[in-house]
């Protein structure tokens, strides 16, 4: 495990537990280099779900992924580490709940949008103006309204 900070390999662990739902563990580590502190969580691998795009092609879900997208459109905006980590582990456990254990681009992008909506609006705008690929200003201005009046 590199460390963020200086990249070194060497770590020790300074604290371990379980994390409140039960499905993964929480370790704090220590470099040993820089002796700054990072958390790490340790999950069980399981048969990945897949998701299907719109291009008909399938790809393992990558929680690292969502979580760039979405912390892109949360850019200088007042959401917290915590809220975006919910946000992905809602998301992760729909995705593995699913009984086929494939679920669409769609249906993450719709659930991402459904999230934001209630954390901030204008991440959500963010989201969804490359999520939706509006076509035109009138589609943008369409989308903005409607959260205006759901408001």
């Amino acid at each position: 495990m590199k460390c963020p900070f200086c990249e070194h390999v060497g770590n020790r662990v300074v604290d371990s537990r379980e994390t409140r739902d039960g499905n993964s563990v929480r370790r704090r580590r220590q470099c040993l280099s820089c002796g700054r502190r990072f958390t790490t969580y340790e999950r069980i691998e399981e048969i990945p779900p897949m998701v299907r795009k719109k291009s008909g092609g399938r790809e393992r879900f990558d929680r690292a992924k969502l979580l760039r997208g979405v912390m892109k459109a949360c850019e200088k905006r007042p959401v917290s580490p915590n809220q975006l980590r919910e946000l992905a582990d809602f998301i992760e456990q729909k995705v593995q709940e699913s009984p086929t254990r494939e679920i669409t681009s769609s249906e993450i992008g719709r659930m991402v949008l459904d999230r934001l909506r209630l954390i901030d609006k204008v991440a959500y705008v963010r989201f969804a103006s490359v999520y939706l690929d509006f076509k035109s200003v009138d589609e943008f201005m369409t989308e903005i309204n409607q959260l205006v009046r759901t408001n």
